[in-house]
């Protein structure tokens, strides 16, 4: 097996603008977005969460 499950450091809506960092344990907002958005995350097909 071997793999680590790596979560993404960062992210960002693709909607309203609204940026979030990762800590060990959870995600915190950098920039606020509208808060009716139903967030649309800038995390795509490029992006692998296994690594080894």
């Amino acid at each position: 097996m071997g793999e680590t499950l790596t979560p993404p450091a960062e992210r960002e809506c693709e909607l309203c603008g609204r940026r979030d960092v990762w800590d060990a344990d959870n995600w915190h907002v950098v920039e606020s977005g509208s808060q009716h958005c139903i967030h649309e995350w800038d995390i795509n097909g490029s992006y692998n969460p296994l690594e080894g």
